[in-house]
Parts: C-alpha cells; sequence; structure tokens
C-alpha cells in the first residue's frame, strides 16, 4: 500500500490555480491505479486495483460524458474539466480506495453536463450549489431510485472536497437531496413488484429442482449445481466461484448426528468461517458437490500440470505421442486442441503452415507457443485474496466448456465466470440466448421463459430467515456480513406475511410473551378465528409492530407506541432493539426533567412526572424482556393487558352498562307501582 497523499491548498491563490496544482499532484505524483497509468488517456484499465474476486474481464472506466455513456461511441468529457475528473478518481481513489469507482464516474459526468448546458466552457472551480442541484435532477431522471441516491451522495463528497480543498470560487455547504428509496411500505403494488424482481418465482425454484435432477450435458449440470449451492446458503456468486475444491467440513457431535458445512471467505470483509449447511439441505449440497467435481477434475488436471510445466503444452495419455513429433497434421492439431476447425484457429494464430503432400502441416513447437499464451492472467493464482491456486479452485472448467458452438480445448483451462452461471439461468433469454430451462422445455406458469439472477437466491433466503424468526445477528453472519443493517435491503417478508406471524403466535407462549400468550378462548372458535378477531391488522413502526384497527378509530394516543396496549415487539431485530434502548434513554432524560419542573414549582409538572415514569417502566420492562437468554429469537413480545379498551370493547362495555342502568330503573318502577296508594309516576321514574 502506498503512502496516502494529501493535496494542501494554498490560500494566496485563486480555485482555478488551486485546480491546476491538483491536477497536477494526482498525474505526476499519486499511484493510485499503478505507476504506469497514462493519465491523458479517456480510458483506464483498473483491473488490477479493483481486485475483485472471480473476474473473468477486465474493468475499464471511461470518462465520456453523460448522455453517451451507453452508447456504441462515447464522447469524451469536455475540457478542463476532464482533467480535472482524472485527478479527482486518482486522487479519491488513493484516499477512499473502492473496487469499482462507477458511482463517482456518474457524478463527475453529470457534473460536466450541468456545466455545458448553457454552452460555456466546463471550469471545475464554477461548480456552485447551483449547478450541484442541476446534476442532482439529471442524476435522478437517469438513473433507478438506489443508484440515484449513492450517486447523490458522491455529489455531497464532491462538493465537501471541493470546499475544503478551496477548489471551488465560492465555498458551499451542499447534502444530498435525493431521497433514499423506502423499505418499510410491505404493502401495494410498489411492493409487490419489487418483491418479484428480488425474488425467484415458485415456478422458477420449482424448475430448478426439476433441472438439477434430470440435467445430463456437463455445463448444465455445473449451472444446476452452482445453483443448488446457493439455495443451500444466502451466498454471493463470487464467493461460489472461488471455493475450494476440499471445502467440505464434518464435525461430529455428541449425541447428535454430525454437522456437515463448507470452508468460506466471504467477498466483503467478514472474516473466514466454516459455514453450516441445514440438515435438509446436506445431502442436496453433497451431491451437488460430487457433480461439479466430476466434471472438472481433468480441468485441476491440466492446471496441476502447468504449475509443474509452465513451458510444456498439456497432451493427454491417449496423445502423449505427439510431443515427440516435430510436426502435426490439421487432424493432429485437433486432437490436441478440440478445436472442430483447426484451421481457422491456425490463420487466426498467425502459425506458419507447410504442405506435406496432400496433409498441411505445421510445427509442434509453434503450437505449443500459441496455446501456452492462452494461459489465465495471473496463472497459477486462482484468487488473491486467499491465494488459492487452479489446480485448488472447485470451478475450474476446460475453456470454451459453456460455448456448445465452439470445441471445448482438450489442453486449455479458464475460470468459471458469473455470466456463466447467468446465461445458463435465462439471463439472455431476452436475446435468443438458450438456458438450461429452455433446452428442457420448462417455463414459467404463464409459458413465458424462465430467468432467475445469482442474487434473487440470496434475497430469498435472507427472507425466509426474516419470516423465520431467525435473530438479525445470525442473518448477518449466515449471509457473511459485516454490518447488521444491511439485512434490511434483503428483507421482502409483506405485511400479510408480517400479520400471519404475529396471528400464529397468539396463544402459543412458546411464540409469545405477554397478555396475548395466556388467553383463555371458552367460545365454540379456533385458536386462529380468535387471533382473526384479536390482530385484524398490523403494520411496522420504528421499534415494533402496531396492531390497531385503523378503520375503527384513528390512533387515540399520537403514535405513543410504547404506552399502547395495541403494541407488540418482535425479538431478534437488532435496529428495532436498539431504537428502544435509545428511547429509554431519552426518557430517563425526560423524567429527570420533569422531576426538576416539579422542585422548581412548574404548574403540570407533577402530570409529566407520571407519564415520564410510566414510560421508563415500560421501556425498561422491554429491555429486560429483549435482553432475557431464556426468551428464543423470533417471540413476540406485548406489554400490558390486551383485553384493555379498545374502540369495538369500549363501545361493548357502554352498551352492557347502558342495558344495566335500563334494566335497573325499570325494576324500580316496578317497585313503586306495586306499592299501596297512589304513586306519581314522575316520582317514580326520577327515584328510580
Amino acid at each position: 500500500m502506498a503512502d496516502v497523499i494529501h493535496f494542501v491548498p494554498r490560500s494566496d491563490i485563486t480555485a482555478a490555480e488551486n485546480i491546476a496544482a491538483f491536477v497536477s499532484l494526482a498525474r505526476d505524483t499519486l499511484t493510485a491505479f499503478g505507476h504506469d497509468l497514462r493519465f491523458d488517456d479517456d480510458i483506464w484499465d483498473i483491473t488490477d486495483a479493483a481486485d475483485m474476486r472471480a473476474l473473468t474481464h477486465r474493468i475499464r472506466i471511461s470518462f465520456c460524458t453523460l448522455s453517451s455513456v451507453e452508447g456504441k461511441s462515447p464522447i469524451s468529457m469536455r475540457e478542463p474539466f476532464r482533467e480535472f475528473a482524472k485527478a479527482y478518481i486518482r486522487y479519491l481513489h488513493g484516499l477512499k480506495p473502492t473496487k469499482n469507482p462507477q458511482f463517482r464516474l456518474s457524478a463527475l459526468r453529470a457534473i460536466e453536463q450541468a456545466l455545458t448546458e448553457n454552452g460555456e466552457l466546463p471550469f471545475a472551480h464554477k461548480i456552485d450549489t447551483q449547478i450541484l442541484n442541476r446534476a442532482g435532477q439529471l442524476v435522478k431522471a437517469k438513473f433507478f431510485p438506489a443508484a440515484a441516491y449513492r450517486i447523490g451522495g458522491q455529489l455531497e463528497m464532491l462538493a465537501e472536497l471541493l470546499t475544503e480543498k478551496r477548489l471551488s470560487a465560492t465555498p458551499m455547504r451542499w447534502r444530498n437531496s435525493i431521497a433514499r428509496p423506502s423499505d418499510t411500505v410491505r404493502v401495494g403494488r410498489e411492493f409487490e413488484q419489487r418483491r418479484q424482481e428480488k425474488m425467484p418465482s415458485a415456478a422458477a425454484l420449482e424448475a430448478l429442482a426439476v433441472a438439477f435432477r434430470t440435467s445430463t450435458e456437463p455445463a448444465d449440470v455445473i449451472i444446476t449445481s452452482a445453483a443448488a449451492l446457493m439455495c443451500a446458503a444466502p451466498d454471493r456468486v463470487s464467493e461460489v466461484l472461488t471455493m475450494r475444491s476440499d471445502c467440505e467440513v464434518v464435525q461430529e457431535r455428541r449425541g447428535k448426528d454430525a454437522a456437515y458445512g463448507l470452508r468460506w471467505w466471504p467477498a466483503k470483509g467478514a472474516d473466514p468461517m466454516i459455514k453450516w449447511v441445514v440438515p435438509s439441505m446436506a445431502e442436496i449440497v453433497q451431491k451437488a458437490l460430487t457433480n461439479i467435481r466430476q466434471h472438472t477434475e481433468e480441468s485441476r488436471r491440466i492446471a496441476s500440470w502447468y504449475e509443474c510445466n509452465p513451458h510444456n503444452v498439456y497432451l493427454s495419455a491417449d496423445i502423449q505421442y505427439l510431443r515427440s513429433k516435430a510436426r502435426l497434421d490439421l487432424s493432429e492439431v485437433e486432437a490436441l486442441t478440440g478445436q472442430r476447425n483447426p484451421m481457422q484457429w491456425i490463420v487466426q494464430q498467425s502459425i506458419a503452415t507447410e504442405p506435406q503432400g496432400r496433409r498441411t502441416t505445421v510445427l509442434f513447437t509453434d503450437v505449443e507457443c500459441a496455446i501456452l499464451k492462452l494461459l489465465p492472467d495471473a496463472f497459477p493464482v486462482f484468487d488473491r485474496t486467499t491465494g488459492l491456486k487452479y489446480s485448488e479452485a472447485l470451478f475450474i472448467v476446460q475453456k470454451n466448456c459453456f460455448h456448445s458452438q465452439k470445441g471445448t480445448w482438450a489442453c486449455m483451462i479458464e475460470p468459471m465466470c458469473q455470466q456463466h452461471i447467468s446465461d445458463g439461468l435465462g439471463a439472455r433469454t431476452a436475446h435468443g440466448a438458450s438456458s438450461v430451462f429452455s433446452r428442457l422445455g420448462l417455463t414459467e406458469e404463464d409459458g413465458s421463459a424462465i430467468a432467475i439472477s445469482t442474487h434473487q437466491f440470496r434475497h430469498y433466503l435472507n427472507t425466509l430467515a426474516q419470516k423465520g424468526g431467525l435473530s438479525q445477528l445470525d442473518i448477518a453472519k449466515w449471509s457473511g456480513r459485516r454490518d447488521v443493517k444491511q439485512n434490511r435491503d434483503y428483507d421482502h417478508v409483506s405485511g400479510l406475511e408480517l400479520l400471519e406471524q404475529l396471528r400464529e403466535a397468539v396463544g402459543d407462549d412458546s411464540q409469545m410473551f405477554g397478555p396475548l400468550a395466556r388467553v383463555e378462548i371458552n367460545s365454540p372458535m379456533t385458536r386462529r378465528e380468535f387471533a382473526t378477531l384479536q390482530i385484524p391488522t398490523a403494520h411496522s413502526t420504528d421499534i415494533g409492530f402496531c396492531i390497531h384497527d385503523f378503520t375503527m378509530l384513528p390512533c387515540q394516543i399520537h403514535r405513543d407506541c410504547i404506552n399502547c396496549n395495541e403494541h407488540v415487539c418482535i425479538k431478534g431485530d437488532n435496529a428495532k432493539a436498539q431504537r428502544v434502548r435509545q428511547r429509554l434513554a431519552e426518557a430517563r432524560r425526560l423524567l429527570g426533567a420533569a422531576e426538576a419542573g416539579e422542585r422548581d414549582g412548574f404548574d403540570g409538572a407533577d402530570r409529566w412526572r407520571d407519564h415520564h415514569q410510566a414510560t421508563v417502566a415500560r421501556l425498561e420492562e422491554l429491555c429486560r424482556l429483549l435482553d432475557d437468554p431464556s426468551i428464543p429469537e423470533g417471540s413476540v413480545i406485548q406489554l400490558a393487558n390486551p383485553m384493555a379498551d379498545s374502540a369495538v370493547r369500549m363501545a361493548s362495555r357502554q352498551r352492557s352498562e347502558l342495558q344495566r342502568v335500563t334494566a335497573s330503573a325499570q325494576y324500580s318502577i316496578g317497585q313503586f307501582r306495586s306499592l299501596p296508594g297512589d304513586i306519581d309516576e314522575t316520582k317514580a321514574m326520577d327515584h328510580a
């Protein structure tokens, strides 16, 4: 890691002169993206700096305009902003490295377009809040909400640097105005559409199971087996593709079946681990690994040969005799390489040919040299992060294994990449490419082509874990995350499913803690029917779930949820539990203020003291339950009596009271009438 170099602006020169010094520093001194970076080029190859796992293609960034970035012939940014953009990307990568700086580059493209809309030259020192606001509008119009929000964050970062380093003519304080997409709404058409985009359909999962059992072609077997691994645990595809061949772990347990797991290296910073497989999926995972090894064993053998013999071509046992021949004919070249049209390959490689009678021949050494040039970059290292070699990797195949129209190489290997799996699962069926499903005649329920993205498995399993009540910490660890806050982006439990979870817990003291866990149902109805009456609806709050029926009455306590009898919490949601603790600290502070106000004689302070005392007591009780190790994760916790007044119960009790008073009055009138003498009817009613 090179030393971090900070740009130090001068206060005695203009912003334009500081920018010139900033560009000079980035061009001549900084080493981010390599010492040999050609700074003046409009396209940079940053593959080595990106250091992305399971990468089989080069990563390049283009300093082109926002409007032309998706075109076949991108147009370069105008100067002098272009050289500032290059300097900014290189400088920021040295301070805050990222695997792929595309969001930073998109922010710069939007700025460049905002600067040039009026026909002026794009000078970076002219950037101000108006330009940033216009750039934000361009970003919001061009990108999806999630991407726009992140690019807006990059605009804010740019504004901070311009002001801090005196690179703008006017100091500014600009904040990202692009709202983060809301993930709290779990009902409605937009939620269902987002859920369907993130999760595989039921028909697709069923078709995948069929394909896993019935596929026979090597490429299809490998693809469906890789998908089976991703169905067993919420894995990133890059983590699957960089697995070791000897990844299995079996641990004996006293009095129980042996635990089965896989050695795992998370892709985004979490510590290496053994990812234990749930027993119901263990047999599937074992079968998938057996399938993959069966079709990749020859590739590991080839890789091992080249690791030991880097200057000699690999020959299988049946063609070892070719090594002793000086010249090869076309049939022998085909046997060595596996290419169906060996002459076409010879011409492409510019290999000299020589006729011998009716045969066309080539030198063995020329063929050998051309083949050795096809070895993957960085060979023999397969994954720089873990030091894994090609001969140890699970997902290594013979070259062109996934290209049915090309011949599979008999003597050359390549790493399996994400595109191979995506194409096999239907990513390009809309463009006429076949998939595992189309080759087997499997479709969605409506007859459309099946397409599953590799990341949908991760969303699907995370949602299942959320529905099952797994704690947020366990979900994060299972998914290989360092921050539990990232769980929320993978939680697609619908409002109806949340409501069903709450109803299932009613009357079950193993799932629920509170009054609703101890209800006694004496009327002739099932527990499920009773739960439907008790919890007609539910929606999420910042600390739990509200089960108040808003069709009967609006909220009567102004969202003071902790003091509401119709509010429940679910243990295991660390984010909401943290908010409960923050509420407790705030309530204690307010209680202290109310007590101080009472001592000082403020009118009404005693009522505020009583309210805050009740709030603190309830929050303390809730925290105690959330921290109680005897209460399992996923349990539903409700404070206070669920039979307390609701709109329906209040009306029912008032009606009963009215009937009781009326009956009592009628009884009293009857008693007066039965007395001897002439009794005034009006006096009898007044007395009653």
